[in-house]
């Protein structure tokens, strides 16, 4: 089975984290879910690094990280994935969608009422379980 190794962006604005919607996949079970923006780290890159150029390339967005927040390894039907994922801020809410279909803007209270790619459930629950803390 095949492993990918990819990081996702946690990004935060006034409070409200940016949620993005996938459109078509060759997986069905990927289809019109809502993930956070990222993708896979290439070779001798960091962690860091891949995440800001694929934000870049997703979003045309230059974002600030702060700090890890959750790994999270899943099991698809056809690949595996190691997802890390960062929260991370942005000056201003100017992006461009290169990839995706639809985004959102919402607070972590609401981020339960959209359906996220397997992958991502483990990153939004962590959200909502710090949130009440």
């Amino acid at each position: 089975m095949k492993k990918l190794e990819v990081v996702a962006a946690i990004i935060i604005f006034n409070n409200k984290i940016l949620c993005l919607k996938r459109g078509y996949s060759k997986f069905d079970y990927l289809a019109n879910k809502y993930e956070f923006p990222g993708g896979k780290i290439e070779a001798k890159e960091s962690e860091e690094a891949a995440l800001k150029r694929e934000i870049m390339e997703e979003l045309d967005m230059e974002i600030s990280i702060s700090e890890k927040f959750l790994s999270v390894n899943h099991f698809y039907d056809d690949f595996e994935i190691l997802m890390h994922s960062y929260i991370c801020s942005s000056k201003d809410t100017k992006f461009k969608l290169n990839e995706h279909i639809d985004f959102k803007w919402l607070k972590i209270n609401e981020l339960s009422s959209l359906i996220w790619a397997d992958a991502d459930i483990p990153i939004v629950k962590k959200l909502l379980k710090s949130s009440k803390n």
